[in-house]
């Protein structure tokens, strides 16, 4: 075999991991479906027009997997190169573009349902900064721990990692602490892969709870009402949609009650296609179906993770291991709430709620990702 011929067959093992494009994409349709069922009765009553959030949504996932594979081709360390003229890296303009988006937010950004944590794009609607913030926190704490490894050796040196991301997470978890806590986890675990030492992640876990619990309890008294309306979900007033989204599940059974066939989207659960989707797909697809969804998502993690192990550097395993930790805090705590596990809180269901920005920056991940592995020799 000549050396020309070698490198051919070299090349063939660099390709990306298809089974992870795959599986987004397979994830990206069964939530446009399931959106549409969703939400076909609540855009019919209140906009005339059962396709509306379908419609939106697939415009997003039109524009989404298209950049997910742009991006996908481009080299992963490019973003934290320094441009050649005005010498700043990429992650650094991000960083400053997060932060001034979240002072946006605070200031001047629409208020619903009593949080601020959008603002009002001309043409295209809301935009929630926090989920771009998700990829900025990935690739800055990839990034700190791959050029200073050995700093996170001690509890000293995590927290003055911390202190160049904290300034960013107290933004978001001003409007939006649910956001800010998978934020945190993001950047602990990425700390925790790297460190040599674990053992004074402990500490840093209980400062991190009790942070928690006091801006829960010492905060906006309806964190304090989330809390009771958790223990009380059948008598508490605030607790409604949690209980009709248990009743949902409940009904489904083991087979569900068939596409579309779902009651409790009928006005009973509010706006269902968002954060209470899955109650839905408990019901309509079943207790199979609910097992199904969630092996999609360990299949998806678990290429993700294999992604993180063979990555050609560090740098490359932390961005997967980040992605990894977003998707799988959200799955958790998304599932956890809606079977009122966990107090209520507004987190998605990652691929399969309803909201445009989410999706977008949740493919924008996944093309990262996707560069990651392209750069893998030899393996998948």
């Amino acid at each position: 075999m000549t050396e020309q011929t070698r490198e051919k067959e070299i090349k063939k093992y660099r390709a990306y991991d298809y089974s992870l494009l795959f599986l987004t994409i397979f994830l990206v349709c069964f939530g446009l479906v399931m959106i549409y069922s969703t939400s076909a009765y609540h855009a019919t009553k209140y906009y005339n027009d059962a396709t509306l959030f379908l419609r939106k949504q697939g415009i997003f996932a039109l524009l989404g997997i298209p950049a997910m594979i742009v991006v996908s081709k481009i080299d992963y360390h490019i973003y934290v190169r320094k441009f050649p003229v005005i010498r700043i890296r990429p992650i650094y303009l991000l960083y400053l573009l997060c932060m001034a988006l979240q002072i946006l937010v605070i200031v001047i950004g629409d208020e619903i349902k009593g949080a601020k944590r959008w603002l009002e794009v001309p043409g295209l609607g809301s935009f929630q900064p926090s989920e771009l913030t998700k990829i900025c926190v990935i690739l800055l704490t990839a990034y700190i721990a791959y050029i200073a490894p050995k700093r996170l050796d001690t509890i000293f040196g995590f927290f003055r990692v911390l202190l160049y991301v904290a300034p960013l997470l107290g933004l978001v978890a001003a409007e939006n602490l649910s956001t800010a806590i998978i934020l945190c986890g993001i950047f602990v675990v990425i700390c925790f892969v790297t460190s040599r030492k674990k053992g004074y992640f402990i500490i840093c876990g209980i400062l991190f709870v009790a942070a928690v619990a006091a801006f829960i309890f010492l905060g906006e008294s309806f964190r304090g009402e989330r809390i009771d309306a958790w223990i009380n979900v059948e008598t508490h007033p605030k607790g409604y949609q949690t209980l009709q989204g248990l009743y949902a599940i409940a009904s489904g059974g083991v087979w569900g009650k068939g596409l579309g066939e779902s009651v409790q989207k009928l006005g009973f659960i509010p706006e269902s296609h968002n954060d209470m989707i899955f109650s839905v797909i408990c019901e309509e697809l079943g207790l199979f179906g609910a097992i199904a969804v969630i092996l999609l998502f360990v299949l998806l993690l678990w290429r993700l993770f294999v992604v993180a192990v063979n990555a050609p550097d560090l740098y490359g395993s932390l961005i997967a291991v980040g992605v990894m930790t977003h998707i799988a805090l959200q799955v958790l705590i998304n599932i956890a709430v809606v079977t009122n596990s966990i107090p209520a809180t507004g987190i998605p269901l990652p691929f399969i709620s309803y909201g445009g920005t989410s999706l977008m920056v949740l493919l924008m991940e996944m093309g990262i990702v996707l560069g990651v592995s392209g750069q893998i020799e030899h393996t998948l």
